[in-house]
């Protein structure tokens, strides 16, 4: 039995807008000012850039190979197994870390005295939502990036005339770490648009995928970075780098900076629902590549298992909530993001690397921009925090490990999902 295709256009456009709109401004806003300063904003822009660069190259590899999985699939085909197995085995730890950052995020913003019973719980609740099948997360993640957008909305209409706003907050001085700073800003907020991934490793269950996924993932990208450049102004504007660097939750702060203080409250109602939106998706896209892993016995295959009335990958929806679940029970949100962000750029760099060896027949996109995506996620990946990048590269060195440990076990044919 398999997963049945039931996601349109419009469908895969919300789960990648689920997957994004929030992530980067409510949780990695504050860790890439500190790292670039007010150069945030350019900062920004070179995230965009490497983001767009893999987007295209998903997309076009997403039509071909039109299964769940992503750049797990991609790369076996297009590289070769150990490619294909790091690429997974590098994107579930690193969306693993993605979701206990977004927990712990959603917790923090909620109720910050009861951060980690309120994490673990929404774990175990939205892991129940993915186990009842993907039209309701598709549905729910529709209602929560409807109401993330109208918060914003308002956070932004607050900054602007909050009567605080000092143009001079826009001149563009970078932080202590000058252009190597610039680059670990870029890193850190490239977190925030990793969320297209999620409509590609849900490929298995979107309806004419060769048209759909291109389509909704240049969508979803460009409607994120709008939305990201205009809150990321508004905030410089109102209350200017520093503030922002100092603060854990610096939308609230640029609020606060001005007359409309009051509407801070709502920023935090947002920032929390946001969490919940990615944290919906990312489980869901986490457990698809497992199913896809463990059908090919690169993960146990009994996680291969469809369930046989909600067509979802039961069993591995429930092992991933209970992961990270326990991650979320002793999770920091910061250190999370580094080593998420590592992982997750080592897994795009796979990707373009895959699409670099499509033929021109298969392109759909110029080649050139799969090596320029290759070239920004090593450079943003090794541009990050030294512990991200020293335990992100412990995590590529255990899955090398592994690998090649089941070379030499005997080997067996696909699991065959009941």
């Amino acid at each position: 039995m398999s997963v049945v295709r039931r996601l349109g256009t419009f469908d895969a456009i919300v789960i990648g807008l689920g997957s994004m709109i929030g992530a980067g401004v409510f949780a990695a806003i504050g860790p890439a000012t500190v790292a670039a300063g007010s150069g945030v904003l350019l900062a920004l822009a070179l995230a965009a850039v490497v983001a767009y660069c893999n987007a295209t190259s998903s997309a076009q590899l997403a039509a071909i190979y039109p299964e769940s999985g992503g750049t797990y699939v991609y790369g076996r085909e297009q590289l070769g197994p150990v490619w294909g197995y790091l690429a997974g085995f590098g994107f579930v730890f690193g969306k693993l870390a993605s979701c206990t950052a977004m927990a712990m995020t959603f917790a923090y913003y909620a109720a910050p005295e009861y951060a980690k019973p309120l994490a673990v719980g929404a774990v175990l609740i939205l892991t129940f939502v993915n186990y009842r099948g993907i039209q309701k997360t598709a549905l729910v993640t529709r209602v929560i990036v409807s109401v993330v957008l109208c918060v914003l909305a308002i956070a932004v209409f607050a900054m602007l005339s909050g009567g605080a706003v000092r143009s001079e907050n826009l001149s563009p001085v970078m932080g202590n770490g000058g252009a190597y700073g610039l680059l670990q800003a870029a890193g850190l907020l490239f977190f925030a648009f990793a969320g297209y991934a999620r409509i590609a490793t849900l490929a298995g269950e979107v309806v004419d995928p060769a048209r759909t996924i291109p389509r909704a993932v240049t969508v979803a990208l460009s409607i994120t970075l709008v939305i990201y450049a205009l809150v990321a102004v508004s905030a410089l504007l109102a209350a200017g780098a520093p503030a922002l660097a100092a603060s854990k939750a610096p939308l609230a702060t640029a609020i606060e900076a001005g007359q409309w203080a009051a509407l801070a409250p709502i920023v935090r109602v947002g920032a929390a629902i946001a969490s919940l939106g990615v944290l919906l998706s990312l489980i869901a896209g986490v457990s698809r590549t497992a199913l896809a892993m463990a059908q090919r016995h690169d993960l146990p295959s009994w996680l291969a298992a469809i369930h046989p009335r909600f067509q979802v990958p039961h069993r591995a929806d429930v092992v991933i909530g209970l992961i990270v679940a326990s991650a979320a029970a002793v999770a920091d949100v910061r250190t999370s993001i580094g080593f998420s962000s590592f992982l997750v750029l080592i897994y795009y760099a796979i990707t373009n690397a895959s699409a670099w060896t499509l033929s021109d027949k298969e392109r759909l996109w110029p080649r050139a921009l799969s090596a320029l995506g290759f070239l920004g996620c090593v450079t943003l990946a090794l541009s990050l925090p030294v512990a991200s990048v020293i335990a992100g590269s412990v995590i590529v060195l255990v899955g090398l490990v592994i690998h090649a440990l089941r070379a030499i076990l005997p080997r067996r044919g696909p699991a065959q999902p009941k």
